[in-house]
C-alpha cells in the first residue's frame, strides 16, 4: 500500500462511515473494509477504476466531483476521504468544504509541487517538472493546480479549518529529518485531517 494510505488508514476508527473521493479501484476502501471494519462508499469518474472497485465488492457511485456533493446531507458519513485528486479538481477549496460539510471529519493527500526536484527542474530547464512523481507532460496532465504545502495550510488558515493530524511523506528515508524540518522544501506528499 502507498505511504499515504498507510497513514490514512491510522487515523480513521474502526466502524467508521467512510466516503472516498476519486477513489480509484476500491483499494483503500477495501482494506479499511477488512482490517477496521469500515461501511466505504466510494465516488469514481473513471469507468475503467469504477470497474475495479465493483469486481472488489467495493460500493461505488460515478460521480463528476467537480459538480459538488449535493446528493449526500450534511454529516452523513464519519470521515471523507481525497487521496491524490485535490489538485486535478476545479474548485479544490470548494470541494474542501463539501467534503467538511458531508463528513465529521476529512483527510487529504496530495502531491507537493514546492518539493525541491520540482523547482531545481523548472529553474534549470525552464520547462515543467517530469518525473516519478508527477508522470505527466503539462499538455496532458490531470493536474490542474500547482500547489504547495504553505499554500494548502493559506488555504486552511482563510477558511478557519482545523488540523486534526498533519504526516509529510519522502520516499528517501535519508531526508526524513529535513522533510520534517523543511516540509514545504522535502516532502513529496502530504496528508492532513481536518475538522471544522
Amino acid at each position: 500500500m502507498r505511504v499515504d494510505l498507510d497513514v490514512i488508514q491510522q487515523w480513521i476508527s474502526p466502524n467508521s462511515r467512510v466516503l472516498d473521493l476519486g477513489c480509484g479501484d476500491g483499494s483503500l476502501l477495501l482494506h479499511l473494509k477488512t482490517t477496521q471494519n469500515t461501511y466505504g462508499l466510494g465516488i469514481e469518474i473513471d469507468p475503467e477504476r469504477i470497474n475495479a472497485c465493483l469486481g472488489k465488492g467495493v460500493n461505488v457511485i460515478e460521480q463528476n466531483l467537480n459538480e459538488g456533493l449535493t446528493n449526500f446531507a450534511d454529516n452523513s458519513f464519519d470521515v471523507v476521504v481525497m487521496t491524490q485528486t485535490l489538485q486535478a479538481l476545479r474548485r479544490p477549496d470548494q470541494v474542501l468544504e463539501e467534503m467538511l460539510r458531508v463528513g465529521q471529519q476529512s483527510i487529504v493527500a496530495f502531491p507537493n509541487f514546492g518539493h525541491w526536484r520540482c523547482r531545481y527542474h523548472l529553474s534549470t530547464k525552464g520547462r515543467m517538472p517530469v518525473s516519478k512523481m508527477l508522470p505527466y507532460n503539462w499538455y496532458d496532465t490531470p493536474n490542474i493546480h500547482f500547489f504547495t504545502i504553505a499554500d494548502f495550510e493559506a488555504l486552511l488558515q482563510e477558511r478557519h479549518i482545523q488540523v486534526l493530524n498533519k504526516a509529510v511523506t519522502n520516499p528517501s528515508a535519508r531526508l526524513e529529518g529535513l522533510t520534517t524540518l523543511w516540509p514545504n522544501l522535502f516532502a513529496t506528499t502530504a496528508i492532513y485531517h481536518l475538522s471544522k
